[in-house]
């Protein structure tokens, strides 16, 4: 995907709604010192352009039960064979993130669990009799101390850019 151009304006403007993504646009353009109207073009600009790819409530795993948060490295006996497994994760719906990955494993996997009981269950009776899944290697995490969204910070250009 190709990088679209941001200005000082469109940067403020995804500043406040990383912020909070319920922030009334007036409330928004007065900040920046422009309309209303510019500020929904703007947005309306920065999704068509896949910036802004969507808007999402945010619960806390743990409000509804949810203790537990691990990550699985899981590795193919054939790498070629992603998809399938991929769509077979699709169902399970303790598994929040996939992500194909370099190095030693195919798939960086991340779940939340009740417990260790169900994390143990979903790990022997599911996951691990996926086809073309060989092996798992699970890190529970004990804290999460950063969550965030990505800044809108300016990246200093150098030379090779």
């Amino acid at each position: 995907m190709q990088s679209y151009h941001l200005d000082e304006i469109d940067r403020k403007i995804l500043g406040f709604l990383i912020k909070n993504a319920r922030m009334p646009f007036l409330e928004i353009a007065r900040e920046c010192g422009v309309s209303g109207a510019a500020i929904h073009q703007r947005v309306k600009k920065l999704e068509l352009n896949g910036v802004i790819t969507g808007s999402r409530l945010l619960v806390k795993p743990q409000a509804l039960g949810l203790n537990v948060c691990a990550y699985i490295s899981v590795t193919l006996s054939e790498a070629n064979k992603y998809p399938e497994v991929i769509a077979a994760f699709r169902a399970i719906p303790e598994i929040v993130e996939c992500h194909f990955v370099t190095g030693r494993y195919s798939l960086l996997v991340k779940l939340y669990c009740y417990d260790n009981d169900h994390l143990m269950d979903i790990l022997l009776n599911t996951i691990q009799k996926i086809p073309y899944v060989q092996s798992t290697e699970t890190q529970i995490s004990l804290d999460n101390e950063i969550e965030r969204q990505v800044g809108v910070q300016q990246r200093d250009k150098t030379e090779n850019d």
